[in-house]
């Protein structure tokens, strides 16, 4: 062990979910959400990183034509505090019935447990996006429901729906996040019923919930998909959308009944019932 390593602490004025993309893309190791950004620690410096930030919030800027604000602040640190100050860091979570937890806390001993490794996972129920879509996972998953997770992430979403006893396939265009989520339904003592790199595009098959934690403009664009693959009387969950990007994603699922709108912070995940055909 060396001794010393980098902790850099980012904060982002917006577009959190794009950052955490990014991150998630550009970073050979995992990394610390926050509600205003992220923590990366490394034994390497990673001054690498902070000018791929800033050129990733330049590009944004000028896509978006809005300014956003980005800090990033890189600090040197004894080694020896490192994996108590991580430990304590990740703290365990309640989300309706579902109790989020790193693999060095124990199980709560009535809510449903979901362990999560935070070493290898880009989602730990902590952002507003996904402990939302978790409620609606509560709600309304229910046992021997077929359900889809596109965009799966560290795979809480699916592990959470397995632990209700339904049937989960995943998918991820980035294959690491489909190696997490494969290691940390193995965690939980679970394994996705069909799991593969790629997207919803081109299956024939059909589920009673289709969860899509992404961002709004990504469920613009595979909106099609998504209600394909939606059984009749199907439900749909929607999330990763900014408040005002709300009436934008809408406009794409006319065919849908609004069920339910979960909000938290500038976050909205909608719930949609499709049609009977």
């Amino acid at each position: 062990m060396q001794e010393h390593y980098y902790e850099l602490v980012v904060k982002v004025s917006s577009h959190h979910a794009l950052f955490s993309d990014f991150l998630a893309d550009t970073l050979p190791i995992g990394f610390e959400e926050k509600d205003d950004g992220f923590i990366i620690r490394s034994e390497e410096e990673l001054d690498t990183i902070v000018w791929g930030l800033e050129q990733f919030a330049e590009a944004l800027q000028k896509a978006l034509a809005m300014p956003i604000e980005i800090e990033c602040t890189q600090t040197k640190l004894q080694n020896n505090d490192w994996v108590e100050s991580y430990k304590n860091s990740i703290q365990p979570l309640e989300i309706d019935k579902f109790y989020i937890h790193p693999t060095w806390n124990d199980n709560h001993p009535t809510l449903i447990n979901i362990v999560i490794d935070p070493a290898l996972a880009f989602g730990t129920g902590h952002h507003p996006t996904t402990a939302s879509s978790l409620r609606a996972i509560s709600k309304y998953v229910y046992k021997n429901a077929r359900v889809l997770d596109v965009g799966c992430g560290s795979g809480i979403l699916g592990i959470g729906a397995m632990q209700l006893g339904a049937q989960v396939d995943a998918c991820d265009t980035d294959p690491i996040s489909v190696e997490n989520s494969i290691k940390n339904a193995a965690l939980n003592n679970l394994e996705f019923h069909s799991i593969w790199e790629g997207s919803a595009s081109n299956l024939d098959e059909k589920y009673n919930i289709v969860v899509a934690n992404i961002v709004a403009d990504v469920l613009t664009f595979i909106a099609n998909d998504l209600k394909k693959v939606l059984a009749n009387d199907g439900i749909l969950v929607l999330s990763g959308i900014l408040d005002k990007y709300e009436a934008k994603v809408l406009n794409f699922y006319k065919d849908c009944e609004i069920i339910e709108k979960i909000t938290q912070d500038e976050w909205v995940t909608l719930v949609l019932k499709r049609e009977k055909k």
